[in-house]
């Protein structure tokens, strides 16, 4: 009897952990290039009281055994990552990624990050940066001459500046990167992931080659959250939780009835 109030316990934690889960898609479903985590669980070790195919008389075998299991955890949260919905924002410097890759951010210790939100911005000396300031890399500078922009499918970046209309100037070259195993990245907050030895190493690439998407510009990628989804992942955790307490509650008056046996 005591058993069942630790295997339900680890049923409330695990739901607990998806809830947690849950409440963190739904906070971010308007999040840029925010993609949703996905709860995989797992049962725990089984007690075997009897095991299957001994004997049960001579000659015979029980065809099946007596396995009590311990309960159920948290193995692991998958990143999903599939594509978000396409807005267009007729922005300029909003640009997303249709298929798979990321843009390469560095940050101010030299470090570099991978994102798919693509919402950039021009800091004060032209420089295409993100919205916390980081600079995608390589770094493109916009001219502080250049009256038109333009980002091609393929990530060239090109500007007509004043004085020469007609005539556009390559600036530079995005670069994407992608990943042999991106539900190895390692979310680090800021719409940021950083490269982990599960992940592999960054593979490089022009948008449009070895595997990776072309780049939209005025466009922007939304969270690929499904609210609707999310919703009744809510209900049935919550339900699991309280089937896991009633169970509780169930043990512990089987328990307080062989305690007035006793008495």
């Amino acid at each position: 009897m005591i058993k069942a109030m630790y295997t339900s316990s680890t049923g409330m934690s695990a739901q607990s952990t998806a809830l947690d889960n849950t409440a963190n898609n739904l906070a971010n479903v308007n999040t840029n290039g925010f993609k949703k985590g996905q709860v995989d669980f797992q049962d725990l070790v089984y007690v075997n009281q009897r095991a299957q195919g001994t004997d049960s008389a001579q000659g015979l075998l029980f065809p099946t055994g007596i396995q009590i299991g311990s309960g159920s955890r948290v193995s692991g949260i998958t990143k999903v990552f599939t594509t978000g919905e396409m807005v267009n924002t007729g922005n300029t410097y909003d640009i997303a990624i249709q298929g798979d890759g990321f843009f390469q951010v560095t940050l101010p210790d030299g470090e570099l990050r991978y994102t798919r939100d693509g919402a950039l911005q021009v800091n004060s000396i032209g420089n295409l940066v993100t919205n916390d300031g980081f600079l995608i890399s390589p770094t493109i500078t916009i001219p502080p001459s250049a009256v038109s922009v333009t980002i091609g499918p393929d990530g060239t970046v090109s500007a007509i500046n004043a004085g020469a209309t007609g005539t556009a100037t390559v600036l530079g070259q995005l670069t994407l990167a992608r990943f042999q195993n991106e539900t190895g990245l390692s979310a680090e907050g800021r719409n940021l992931f950083a490269q982990t030895a599960s992940s592999g190493a960054a593979i490089l690439a022009t948008p449009g080659q070895n595997g990776i998407g072309l780049v939209q510009q005025g466009f922007q990628e939304r969270s690929n959250v499904d609210v609707v989804t999310e919703l009744v992942g809510l209900i049935v955790a919550q339900r699991a939780y309280e089937f896991n307490t009633r169970a509780v509650r169930t043990a512990d008056n089987m328990l307080a009835s062989t305690t007035d046996l006793i008495r």
